[in-house]
């Protein structure tokens, strides 16, 4: 079977997440990362899942400001994104990047329109979505957030790729050597930029007469929406905590691959459910709320490393028998704390161990299963938008993202992992220690 894997199914799936544009979306993607952690912590302080802090919040009257810088960062992540893929990919191509991410931005406006009219205390409409669109210049920030993270891919992608062509085929503006490289640089810009923001004005002139719609708006009814909820549905969930160990495996960063592109539709559910809070609704499944988000990815399915190797470390460092899973147990429970794993995976090893692998596939399955069902049954709540950083300790991720009940049901997953991983790892542990013991004799 490993020869087959190695020989037929690895190198196709390698091959594509290879692809420029499979590649220009994982580290496009890294670029919204700190904005979505910093927008997190505000969200944090307005939202914490703790009654008494949220009544003080806004007592204080701090509460609103918290959110203002939550708007500017985590909610428009969509705009952030467009000029990060656009960046990777005309950086991976070798020229200079920044005009085009900032040329994918002006895209990506262009086509996205003001959709939600200014409506007065009365219900009366004040400003129409065409006056909005054609006079006072309003943006609706709907569309720069989760609802608008398929077309920012798409539009990222597809300027890079244009942007990359011209400079490739020199279809460019040249300026004498004695110009300034800054100034020369800006004119380097001009006809690809002509082109597509004259693309994008063309496109947004379409929709707007033909279908009295946006591009945006047309790909999140057509395309966006039906993706969430395949992410969101029972096996759409499974499939991602699967393909996470089982790339890593085979020594692929699973982690990064799926996350990359998966990353945006769970991260787009996650700002649906706040905004479900944000309009004074309940989060709950009859009120549109989505289960599958970053949240449950990052802190039920990857929490402690790929495959939630953190009952492997407590057995190491406590249980084992063999000097070298003792010691490697010991140097692995500080770094699986901050999930950091990659010592396990490489050193138990885990990766192309047929004794490991059940159980590496199993266990993050089996906690996104109990997760799933436990939130299904009103165990523990659905997840807001807080996300927190891939490092935080797990328990305290727990608390941050759905308070006590949360951080109490990830403590018993942690629980789980333990007796999941037992029976196999004291196995690969009785091997060792059958060898060391050998070794000791001669």
């Amino acid at each position: 079977m490993n020869t087959w894997i190695n020989t037929k199914l690895m190198p196709p799936i390698m091959k594509f997440v290879a692809t420029r544009p499979i590649t220009a979306l994982k580290n496009g993607m890294l670029y919204v990362m700190p904005f979505t952690i910093v927008g997190s912590i505000f969200l944090i302080l307005a939202n914490l899942p703790v009654k008494s802090w949220a009544d003080w919040m806004v007592s204080t009257g701090l509460t609103p400001y918290w959110n203002v810088a939550y708007n500017a960062s985590f909610a428009i992540m969509a705009l952030i994104a467009v000029g990060g893929i656009a960046y990777s990919w005309v950086q991976d191509e070798g020229f200079d990047p920044f005009p085009a991410s900032l040329l994918a931005i002006v895209c990506f406006l262009l086509v996205t329109r003001p959709s939600t009219a200014i409506v007065s205390a009365s219900g009366k409409i004040v400003v129409s979505v065409k006056m909005m669109s054609q006079q006072t210049g309003f943006i609706d920030r709907t569309w720069l957030g989760g609802q608008g993270m398929i077309t920012a891919i798409i539009v990222g992608l597809l300027v890079g790729w244009i942007y990359s062509a011209f400079l490739k085929h020199d279809i460019r503006i040249k300026l004498p050597e004695q110009v300034p490289a800054n100034v020369a640089g800006s004119f380097t810009a001009l006809i690809p930029a002509a082109v597509l923001i004259s693309g994008s004005l063309l496109v947004y002139i379409f929709f707007d007469k033909v279908a009295n719609s946006t591009l945006t708006e047309s790909i999140y009814n057509a395309i966006q929406a039906p993706l969430q909820g395949i992410t969101d549905s029972f096996g759409g969930m499974l499939a991602i905590s699967f393909l996470v160990p089982f790339l890593w495996f085979f020594g692929v960063h699973g982690s990064t691959i799926v996350g990359g592109i998966m990353g945006p539709l769970l991260q787009a559910n996650s700002l649906a459910n706040q905004k479900i809070l944000d309009s004074g609704k309940a989060l709950t499944l009859a009120n549109g709320g989505h289960i599958v988000t970053q949240q449950l990815l990052d802190q039920f399915m990857t929490v402690t490393g790929a495959g939630m190797t953190i009952g492997i470390v407590v057995y190491m460092a406590f249980f084992a028998k063999s000097a070298q899973f003792k010691d490697l147990g010991k140097l692995s429970l500080a770094p699986a704390i901050f999930n950091i794993n990659e010592p396990i995976l490489f050193a138990t090893p885990i990766v192309m161990n047929s004794i490991m692998m059940v159980p590496f596939f199993v266990t993050p399955m089996l906690s996104a299963i109990l997760t799933w069902t436990a939130i299904r049954v009103g165990l523990i709540p659905m997840f807001p938008g807080t996300l927190v950083p891939w490092t935080t300790p797990p328990i305290i991720s727990g608390l941050l993202v759905g308070g006590w009940k949360t951080a109490l049901w990830q403590a018993l997953m942690l629980l789980m992992t333990f007796f999941t991983y037992l029976p196999f790892i004291r196995k690969q542990d009785h091997l060792n220690y059958a060898s060391e013991q050998g070794a000791a004799t001669k």
